[in-house]
């Protein structure tokens, strides 16, 4: 009896030859509609899957290969005298291998189509017949992965394919359906947190397995969401060695926060904050920021008329951490600044785009990653592996709740600026966290504490060294959280702070705006906390 196959495919690379070798080698091949057309036209002899249940195709093609004719096909156990029985009362052929892959869901849904249209992309028939055949895989080979034809040809040159093959060919099915199922209930789900979290994730492309995590003896591997891959997933390398896992945290960070400041269309962090609470000398007249950072924290990040001056501003907050850092811009990255960056031992240089002579020049450094990166950041959620589980948390996208200023003393425009501009930068350093701000520049940034008041002095101590080079003292001090005790405000004060931009909200704020008014400094209350564990 000639054995048979059902073809369907979506992607039709490496079908033909598949096809072409079953054919010449006594199988019977099923199909149906584009692909059956494809295959026929290429002069390989197919047999309609109509033909073989006996009903025609209906419903604009919805129901085609869902009849007990082909899933009794896949999933009867030839090993079992019964089910052999069965299929011969029933006349029911075995079907021996299936070649499916699935409607292109995870790109129309990035394609931004209507819910409607969406909707027609879910594929009904194509999971079923791969989840029938994977089930019954010690007797039914089953591909959806066209790097997987010519092992499978192999192996059928060679007698048959291998049980431990098929049994891997069927892990796949599972972990593509389960992807692309994961995928369809995050796009129709409306529940923020809904009772189970659905998780569609594909190896990166371009990426993909890593040479080592964390550390070497880690292995580790980039995954981006199917739906929605994000600036990561959208990111193109120029030039460089290979991303490493360290490499990819900290990229992620630096873009995050460059954009913080604004990318194209996309808004700067709590604008509509801003706007709506009327804040006065609120924006910025600069738009372009530069973010160096090392070990996943900022160790400089600054605004300037043109992105020269954000990258020097950049480096001289901390010109000894710099050093094996990652440096991201938000603004197309000139040849001036290029050259500036080329001066410094970086590991990555990140922009939405570059002038041809940037690029040239960043390339004359061998090793240096050149990263484009189109997008801002779209990710809704964030997610912490612990054991056993995922914590799941939306992402910080909240600048203000309020602009309460809480002292006898009022804040000067400048200060503002640098206020909102320290908000928005101490957003992305480790808890506790304090940054000083001068001229939308940090001038000295500490994080990481167990306590607030050493991340203070680390901050001030550090702003000292910037500040004596020259362009007179810092006047701004923010923090991620709350004051505990009025330490923070008399520390700053004997630095010469002028101006603190705080959340508020601990027992003891009373204590710290009377610190404030007997120095003279400004404080205002935001009411968000900014956090980063």
């Amino acid at each position: 009896m000639k054995r048979r196959a059902l073809v369907s495919v979506f992607y039709k690379d490496g079908i033909l030859e598949l096809a072409s070798y079953l054919a010449g080698t006594d199988w019977e091949i099923l199909s149906t509609g584009g692909t059956a057309k494809y295959l026929q036209e290429n002069g390989v002899l197919v047999t309609d899957v109509s033909a073989v249940t006996g009903f025609p195709e209906c419903l604009d093609g919805r129901v085609k290969t869902l009849h007990p004719a082909i899933h009794g096909g896949l999933l009867a156990r030839r090993d079992l005298p019964s089910h052999r029985e069965t299929l011969d009362k029933l006349g029911i052929i075995p079907i021996d291998l299936v070649c499916v892959n699935l409607y292109p869901f995870f790109e129309k849904v990035q394609a931004g189509l209507s819910l409607e249209e969406t909707v027609e992309f879910i594929d009904i028939g194509g999971p079923a017949m791969l989840r029938s055949a994977a089930k019954n895989y010690r007797d039914v080979i089953v591909l959806t992965d066209s790097a997987d034809y010519a092992e499978a040809m192999a192996g059928l040159k060679a007698g048959t394919a291998a049980p431990e093959f098929r049994k891997r060919l069927a892990g796949k099915v599972f972990d593509l359906t389960a992807a692309y199922d994961a995928a369809i209930a995050r796009y129709l789900l409306d529940e923020e947190y809904p009772a189970y979290w659905p998780l569609s994730l594909k190896k990166a492309p371009r990426i993909g397995s890593l040479r080592y995590g964390e550390n070497s003896h880690q292995s580790a591997a980039l995954y981006v969401h199917t739906g929605c891959p994000g600036a990561l997933g959208n990111m193109e390398q120029l030039h460089g060695k290979e991303l490493g896992y360290n490499n990819i945290r900290d990229l992620d960070l630096a873009w995050k926060a460059a954009c913080a400041f604004g990318l194209s269309a996309a808004a700067p962090l709590g604008a509509g904050d801003i706007e709506a609470l009327g804040i006065a000398t609120a924006a910025s007249v600069r738009r372009a920021c530069c973010v160096a950072v090392k070990h996943n924290t900022p160790c400089g990040i600054a605004l300037g008329a043109d992105l020269a001056e954000a990258c020097a501003k950049t480096c001289a907050c901390d010109p000894v951490s710099i050093f094996g850092g990652i440096v991201a811009v938000n603004v197309t990255l000139d040849k001036k600044t290029a050259e500036r960056l080329g001066e410094l031992f970086l590991e990555i240089v990140a922009a939405p785009d570059f002038d041809p002579e940037a690029l040239e020049a960043l390339k004359k450094k061998k090793n240096l990653r050149i990263i484009k990166a189109p997008r801002p950041p779209l990710e809704r959620h964030e997610y912490i592996a612990v054991d056993g589980g995922l914590l799941v948390q939306e992402t910080d996208r909240k600048l203000f709740e309020k602009w309460e200023i809480v002292s006898k003393a009022q804040p000067e425009p400048q200060d503002i600026r640098d206020m909102i501009f320290g908000m928005r930068a101490v957003a992305f350093v480790k808890s506790n966290a304090i940054i000083i701000v001068r001229d939308e520049a940090a001038v000295g940034i500490g994080g990481g504490q167990v306590n607030r008041i050493w991340p203070t002095e680390q901050a001030l101590a550090r702003s000292a060294g910037v500040c004596g080079a020259g362009g007179g003292p810092a006047r701004v001090l923010a923090s991620d959280a709350f004051f505990p005790f009025p330490d923070v405000v008399e520390t700053a004060a004997a630095a010469g702070i002028r101006a603190i931009v705080q959340p508020g909200g601990s027992v003891n704020d009373k204590l710290s705006i009377e610190a404030c008014d007997k120095h003279g400094i400004a404080m205002v209350f935001t009411g968000t906390r900014h956090f980063k564990h």
